[in-house]
């Protein structure tokens, strides 16, 4: 392994996350480029939403609750029960994952046949397609902290490597075939399959088959406050995505969907720094310290972020009906309003709370955000169609940070530059923002 001496879990983990954004990036490349129509397009990526929107808040959450309680917890730290090679906490928490898959399916289930997306009901076989793959598809999300808790690294980037191949492949491969998308969906619940596959042989390794209720309620206590926590602040897109699919077509949808992507170089760097700093505000006497710090590395993160957002806004328009194919040009007007959100991204007052563990407030800020989300978006698709939806997510985005700025500010009495570089953060916002109206307005032009 020592040509992966550079790698630890972090970077790993990033990269494999890099990996997973990627992979579908180029599938819905290639899809553009095959023989397939934006309506075809659009009912694959309602396939992918829908079944996202139904389990990405209880995963996690269950993950993010999982991860401190492993050999860490009150059910398996008496009398040295979890001094063991094998860890019976993973299989619980399997046990959660597969329960929760299975209250879905059955959910899912219960309400096809009075459910319709663009004309697709409960009685045509992409819904029970969807649901298999809900059933199927989200106890494997464990594999990779499975490494990262036994510090196998290179195990991550092995396990994403391949699996993500094989995705590419099963899911592409009959498309250019010129088979019906629903032989592409078909491909995804293949590689749901091997996952499990290989998540079971990780299971007989590193876990002890043994159920503990008392693990699991400590498990689901920790978890529910941050399951509503990743229901309320991670759903806009979703949200978002629910107000195109009552107001247009599927082919619209995919346009939508194809511009409404983050820059996933911004998502990755910033929330690297926010989970590294967590545990760094968990402690008062280093708060002053780890502001500082934290204000430094965020000014790096703005000093490489926004000038490579800035570039890439200028060659959008351009780069758009090159990668994806004409049909797809509006898609990058909604791009180019994303692009704008690493104004709010690259502000870390969250980082702060939940290393104080003030929870509460960043879920009050994620309830303000829904409302308001809702409200603007519904508003402005009046004016400005799809355009609207993006520039209404992009707003409340800001509306959030600002009040949890103004709540360390007014209860914690923490300024904010003394976390934030006040002055690279305005001028590269105002840079970003004059660069946006400019190309908006096609008062420049690649």
């Amino acid at each position: 392994m020592r040509s992966f001496k550079f790698i630890n879990n972090v970077s790993s983990l990033q990269i494999f996350q890099l990996t997973r954004f990627s992979t579908f990036l180029v599938i819905s490349i290639l899809f553009t480029k095959s023989y397939l129509s934006p309506e075809e397009i659009g009912i694959f990526e309602v396939f992918l939403f829908i079944a996202s929107f139904i389990s990405f808040f209880w995963v996690t959450g269950l993950i993010q609750s999982f991860l401190p309680l492993f050999k860490n917890n009150k059910a398996f730290s008496r009398d040295g029960e979890n001094n063991t090679t094998k860890s019976p906490e993973i299989f619980n928490a399997f046990i959660l994952l597969a329960f929760f898959s299975f209250v879905a399916f059955l959910f899912g289930l219960s309400i096809k046949h009075n459910f319709s997306v663009f004309g697709i009901s409960g009685d045509v076989p992409v819904i029970n397609l969807l649901l298999v793959y809900i059933l199927l598809s989200n106890p494997s999300v464990l594999i990779e902290y499975i490494y990262l808790l036994n510090n196998k690294p290179a195990n991550i980037l092995l396990y994403g490597t391949i699996t993500f191949s094989l995705q590419l492949g099963f899911v592409v491969i009959p498309v250019f075939l010129e088979y019906e998308i629903v032989y592409a969906i078909w491909g995804l619940i293949a590689v749901s399959i091997l996952r499990l596959i290989w998540l079971f042989f990780l299971l007989v390794k590193y876990s002890e088959f043994r159920i503990s209720f008392p693990f699991i309620k400590e498990h689901l206590m920790l978890g529910a406050p941050l399951i509503i926590s990743a229901l309320l602040s991670g759903s806009a897109q979703y949200i978002d995505g629910a107000i195109v699919t009552s107001k247009f077509d599927a082919g619209t949808f995919a346009i939508f969907r194809y511009g409404a992507k983050e820059f996933p170089l911004v998502i990755l760097l910033a929330n690297g720094l926010s989970n590294a700093m967590l545990s760094e505000f968990s402690t008062p006497d280093k708060i002053k310290s780890s502001m500082k710090i934290l204000k430094r590395k965020s000014a790096r993160l703005m000093h490489f972020l926004f000038p490579v957002t800035v570039v890439v806004m200028y060659f959008t328009r351009w780069l758009y009906p090159i990668i994806f194919n004409e049909n797809f040009t509006r898609s990058a007007d909604i791009f180019l309003i994303y692009l704008l959100l690493i104004i709010s991204r690259l502000v870390f007052p969250q980082t702060i709370l939940i290393g104080m563990k003030k929870t509460g407030v960043v879920l009050r800020a994620s309830l303000v955000e829904i409302i308001l989300n809702v409200a603007l978006s519904l508003y402005l698709v009046q004016f400005y169609g799809l355009v609207g939806i993006a520039l209404a997510t992009a707003i409340v985005y800001v509306i959030e940070k600002v009040y949890l700025i103004g709540y360390l500010y007014s209860k914690l009495k923490i300024k904010p530059a003394e976390y934030i570089p006040i002055n690279y953060h305005l001028i590269y916002s105002g840079i970003l923002i004059i660069m946006f109206v400019l190309i908006d307005h096609r008062i420049i032009s690649f």
